[in-house]
């Protein structure tokens, strides 16, 4: 399922970034849509053409975050509960973890000696 998910989501990026490309551009240079459409016998107009891709950009974006918060879903099912870390308060020393905990049974190194240390002579 995720893999399927993720090539849609790289075919609806792809798909984003060449439209996002065929756009008139509105005085940048990196458009390459260009001109006015053609006059009369024209298949589109310029008004036309830029309506349509815009519908279609805003659907591609929409569809590309809805594939990409899907992907996260995922990835967070999958990973299951917890982290490495959980147990573990801010200044560093250890509550007691609770049974089933992945850091159960791992104990922190000592903490070295406050103060300078003096060279021993031998």
């Amino acid at each position: 399922m995720a893999t399927v998910l993720l090539v849609i989501h790289l075919m609806v990026a792809a798909a984003l970034v060449g439209l996002v490309l065929l756009q008139r551009s509105e005085g940048g240079a990196l458009g390459i849509g260009g001109g006015g459409g053609g006059g009369v016998g024209g298949f589109m107009t310029g008004r036309g053409t830029a309506n349509l891709l815009t519908r279609v950009t805003a659907v591609l974006a929409a569809a590309f975050f809805c594939t990409s918060i899907l992907l996260t879903l995922i990835a967070k099912q999958a990973s299951g509960p917890g982290t490495r870390l959980e147990g573990f308060t801010i200044d560093g020393t250890q509550e007691t973890p609770q049974s089933g905990s992945p850091i159960e049974g791992f104990q922190l190194p000592p903490k070295p000696p406050s103060g300078p240390q003096v060279p021993q002579s031998q």
